[in-house]
């Protein structure tokens, strides 16, 4: 939910609400930038809440002499001196009051005498819409994890109920929703499933128990042998493990050479009509769940989950090419697979995407959704986000490369840094500030930052083994205009999810909800992970301690003269559609 304060004393704040996270732009008129050193920031959970003042860990370094890992500060005396900031404390579906009161003064003697700017913010529910989505923390190289949990594993803690709460920090939303889908199936209902990674024993748990109570159960599940990588042995292993009866799996095991790469389920009531989905990136897995950042996208519409049984359908006799079948009857079977796929879900021009839910399936023969993703990160009107778990096509490159600092603002997140391929036939396309992109991945501090940050990652964990950070797999088109289109599911936008892979995406235009909570989300992701990234790719890694420290002055405000980046992200919000 999208609100803005009226306009006091040359200030005006506005706010994108999500399910757990608020993100926030000020907007602060010329005549009231001299002597600002920031804002002290006061929340009331709406009606009845006591007021509190967050709180953050930068310093004056005139008032607080030795701070420590474990140094926490209220805004009150130590303001927040950025003109784009983010509250990623909320609960879903809860009315809060801001308050942001400007100070000036000296750090030793603050002057509160400027009006202060109220705004009153909703987060989203978390349940109840045509379209719910979970995310897990995705941030297990986190400063707040390693200061609440000692930077030990889950499992390493030193009681069960620490364990649990570990657990419980690290998968957030994700894993309850996911639970509680499978949980809203009864007697007498049809779950049909696909799956990859098949092996986080409590979900499988949920499975057998579903069938227990009636439920008719089918799950797709990716058995194929085909490389090093390969999770067959970890989900027959799972399998086994759980009780799942054999009538249960659907073994995927045509097209050896490619993955089938879904992670979605249908809800039949009564074996009747499809009216749920489930779909989004998450893997049945720890990393999926508990390390790696993942989504879950909850959708209640009957006309999409009925494309999605059809989907199921048809990938339950295992289509295309057997081990056994000749090279022309592979062929001639593959073929076959991809026209039927493309039929059930042809891939829109631009500008017939229609208002709603529109599903892409894969595989299929060409490029036509990825392409048609990257006219949309290429073309948007004022901002772009997406995330990357591997890389992102050239061609998206060399559109990106023709944006100019009066173009869109486009942000991208990758799992890890793309750096130039000695192998690569054409030339290394690099994104900068030139073309209004700005880029991070995902990245944890190898020393401690000064006396600030001691912080482990998903690998240490014991979690990862490939994809470590950001597994999300989602883009942004306008997302804060009247129109927003965001596209989610399980593809890695590449040919291989597009032409070779089992693969499902979404596409959701002009729901501002299912925007708002994808926008902050993503802002939550690339903040923690963009300074990380900027850090380790300067000279002070770990940043100087005066990175790390509150201006004694207003000379922070420096840092919003126009054309910058922190004035062109303050702008998206001045800009938005309320």
């Amino acid at each position: 939910m999208r609100s803005k304060s009226q306009v006091v004393g040359g200030f005006q704040v506005f706010a994108v609400a999500g399910t757990n996270s608020v993100s926030f732009g000020v907007s602060v008129a010329d005549a009231s930038r001299p002597g600002l050193l920031g804002f002290s920031v006061r929340r009331t959970d709406s009606p009845k809440g006591t007021p509190h003042y967050l709180l953050g860990y930068k310093v004056f370094p005139s008032t607080v002499k030795n701070p420590t890992a474990s140094t926490s500060v209220s805004t009150y005396k130590e303001p927040v001196q950025s003109l784009v900031w983010d509250d990623f404390t909320c609960s879903p579906g809860h009315t809060y009051t801001y308050v942001f009161q400007p100070l000036k003064g000296t750090p030793a003697k603050l002057d509160r005498s400027t009006p202060a700017i109220s705004i009153s913010v909703t987060t989203e529910p978390l349940y109840g819409s045509s379209h719910d989505i979970f995310f897990n923390r995705g941030v297990a190289s986190s400063q707040a994890y390693a200061l609440e949990f000692g930077n030990l594993a889950p499992d390493k803690q030193p009681t069960a109920a620490k364990t649990a709460a570990a657990f419980a920090w690290l998968g957030r939303d994700l894993e309850p929703a996911l639970m509680k889908f499978i949980r809203s199936a009864k007697s007498g209902d049809q779950l049909r499933c696909a799956f990859y990674e098949f092996a986080y024993l409590p979900v499988l748990a949920e499975f057998t128990a579903a069938i227990a109570r009636g439920v008719d159960v089918k799950l797709i599940i990716d058995e194929k042998p085909n490389t090093a990588k390969s999770p067959l042995t970890e989900n027959l292993a799972a399998i086994s493990s759980s009780g799942l009866p054999a009538t249960a799996i659907i073994p995927r095991v045509a097209r050896k050479n490619v993955i089938a790469h879904n992670k979605f389920m249908v809800l039949i009531p009564g074996g009747t009509k499809a009216t749920e989905v489930w779909t989004g990136s998450t893997n049945l897995t720890d990393n999926g769940f508990f390390g790696q950042a993942n989504v879950g996208h909850w959708v209640r519409d009957p006309q999409v989950a009925d494309k999605f049984l059809q989907y199921w359908v048809q990938l339950s006799s295992d289509p295309g090419g057997q081990v056994t079948d000749s090279a022309t009857v592979t062929k001639q079977k593959n073929a076959a697979l991809y026209a039927e796929v493309a039929a059930l879900t042809p891939s829109p021009a631009l500008a017939a995407i229609t208002p709603g839910v529109t599903p892409i399936f894969s595989p299929r023969t060409g490029l036509d959704p990825l392409n048609l993703y990257g006219q949309l990160l290429s073309g948007a009107s004022d901002l772009a986000c997406a995330t990357f778990p591997f890389t992102i096509p050239g061609t998206y490159k060399d559109a990106l490369a023709k944006n100019t600092p009066a173009g869109p603002l486009v942000f991208l997140l990758f799992d890890t840094a793309e750096a130039p391929n000695p192998k690569a036939v054409t030339p290394y396309v690099k994104l900068s500030a030139a073309n209004n992109v700005y880029e991070a991945a995902g990245s944890e501090f190898t020393t401690t930052v000064g006396k600030w940050m001691v912080e482990t990652d998903a690998r240490r964990l014991g979690f990862a083994v490939n994809v470590a950070f950001i597994h999300c797999k989602f883009l942004l088109h306008d997302p804060l205009g009247a129109d927003p289109i965001v596209v989610s599911g399980s593809a890695n936008f590449s040919s291989a999810s597009t032409e070779d892979n089992d693969e499902n995406m979404i596409i959701v235009r002009g729901n501002k909800r299912v925007a708002d909570i994808y926008f902050t989300e993503f802002n939550r992701l690339f903040n923690h992970y963009y300074f990380r990234f900027v850090s380790s790719r300067t000279a002070s890694d770990p940043p100087s301690a005066g990175s790390l420290s509150l201006v004694e002055d207003d000379s922070w405000l420096a840092n919003y003269k126009p054309g910058s980046l922190r004035t062109k992200r303050v702008q998206q919000f001045i800009d938005m559609a309320i």
